[in-house]
């Protein structure tokens, strides 16, 4: 086993010495390299943002933007980065570099006052700009202003992909004009180029520093022997949820398991039957690849966070945390998902529904993890997810509810309703579900079970919504669904 390397820049940097709990963040300012900026330590301003090579859904390789204040370094052992500082083609000597296209975007439309959130938002908008399925849908600019989407620019460019960089003095116009103004790369452009090789294989990693240790196994099965053995090992894969423990709280692990990278949990398979995720894929990687296959999961993927979380962010992760919160369970359960659990003895198959047990615990034993999602075909045609927060994007959830119903000559054959944000877990509306199966789907039937559905579970008042808030956005989601599905479903 090598020792920890990261390739920054193109060049090889030794992990050495950095402790296994230390950020991509702090691993990269202590090396000079200052343009990755600390602002929030949590994952929602963007300024720590950089670029990592992935492997790819259209082209080997796929330039991704995460948060490097959230991932340790050591996660990265054998990967490349590239910063801010990257990005710029380096001239002679006694020259200056030439700028990058997107920050020379940035510079001539004025998309930076006081420049701390800048090099974040620069890496972003890289990864944008070399989204290999990224192309021109409009002539001009004013034609796409003229179009319903003011979120895609003329050259392709999605917003999205800005959505967890926060700037607080120059105002999003400027830099959304620096969005919509760049081209596509060019043939010598060598990070375009790269994306044609294959990204690196992961590496088998054991690094210890100071009495803890960050692992990565090369199989599953040897990870699940790792964590019999040590039963005190904290598993991560995006860790957008440990991250903010380590950064926020100070929480540290004396041993770091490493599972983002393991085949076994990032494949995803499409039966007949039902749908296979696999635990470690990230939410984009999941977006991509089925896209659109479960429309209930492409009506959540937007609203989850921001796109640099997606980028790391798995469904193992949002479900193994337990938190009553999370936006996918809700979604999961109208699915009628359920999870693969694998440990050194074999693999099980729970029921979402089954999996929770009390706030932020599960049926998951120690030494468990969760293998895969497997959601049931054929699909619910009717679907709808609703996340009531105070943003639109990148906040959490006060409530949240996904709908999934078979309605059949104007009846309801089947419901389901997941719920998250009114209960010590995610939760079904069992009553609500039916009071709808069986009953025509009308203003009647829907009034009498969205008042069922306002007394679903246990919410309690917070700083994010009070109870009696949240109970009334219960009942007015299933109004709101029945608007917008009744035309619909009646042709």
């Amino acid at each position: 086993m090598t020792a920890a390397r990261i390739t920054v820049n193109g060049t090889e940097t030794p992990l050495a010495p950095a402790a296994p709990h230390t950020t991509v963040l702090d691993f990269l300012r202590e090396r000079g390299l200052t343009g990755t900026k600390e602002g929030c330590a949590e994952g929602e301003c963007g300024a720590c943002s950089v670029l990592v090579a992935r492997p790819g859904v259209d082209k080997p390789t796929d330039w991704v933007a995460v948060n490097a204040c959230l991932v340790p370094a050591a996660a990265l052992d054998g990967q490349e980065v590239v910063t801010s500082e990257g990005l710029a083609t380096v001239g002679e000597p006694g020259t200056a570099p030439e700028l990058h296209p997107v920050q020379q975007e940035m510079a001539v439309r004025g998309g930076s006052q006081c420049g701390y959130c800048t090099p974040g938002f620069v890496c972003s908008m890289a990864a944008e700009y070399y989204r290999s399925d990224r192309c021109e849908h409009a002539d001009t600019e004013a034609e796409a202003a003229d179009g319903a989407d003011h979120e895609h620019g003329p050259n392709g460019f999605d917003l999205h992909a800005l959505s967890g960089n926060l700037c607080r003095c120059t105002g999003y116009r400027p830099i959304r004009d620096a969005a919509f103004a760049v081209g596509a790369p060019t043939d010598e452009d060598p990070l375009a180029q790269r994306r044609e090789q294959s990204p690196p294989a992961p590496a088998a990693t054991e690094y210890t520093q100071d009495d803890s240790v960050f692992v990565r196994k090369n199989t599953l099965a040897e990870t699940l022997q790792l964590l019999r053995e040590r039963p005190d090992a904290v598993v991560v894969a995006g860790s957008t949820d440990w991250g903010v423990e380590v950064n926020i709280r100070s929480r540290r692990a004396s041993c770091v398991v490493g599972l983002d990278r393991l085949p076994e949990l990032r494949e995803l398979r499409v039966e007949s039957d039902h749908i296979e995720v696999g635990a470690a894929l990230t939410l984009t990687e999941i977006e991509r690849r089925l896209d659109g296959e479960v429309p209930l999961l492409a009506e959540l993927f937007p609203q989850f966070a921001s796109r640099l979380i997606r980028n790391g962010a798995t469904l193992g992760g949002n479900l193994g945390t337990g938190s009553p919160i999370g936006d996918s369970p809700p979604v999961l359960l109208a699915l009628e998902a359920s999870l693969v659990l694998a440990d050194a003895d074999g693999e099980r198959e729970v029921p979402l529904a089954d999996y929770f047990t009390g706030y932020r615990q599960s049926v998951r034993r120690p030494g468990e993890l969760i293998r895969a999602v497997r959601i049931p075909r054929p699909l619910s045609p009717v679907t709808g997810f609703h996340k009531i927060a105070k943003r639109r994007f990148d906040d959490i959830s006060s409530v949240a509810v996904a709908f999934a119903l078979d309605i059949e000559d104007g009846i309801v054959r089947k419901a389901r309703i997941g719920l998250g944000g009114v209960a010590a877990t995610p939760i079904r509306a069992l009553e609500t579900e039916a009071a709808l199966e069986g009953k025509p789907w009308s203003a009647e039937t829907v009034d009498a079970a969205a008042r069922v559905l306002r007394g679903a579970g246990t919410p309690m008042s917070d700083h994010r919504a009070s109870a009696i808030y949240r109970s009334a956005m219960l009942g007015q989601s299933l109004l709101k669904l029945h608007a917008q599905t009744t035309e619909a479903v009646s042709s």
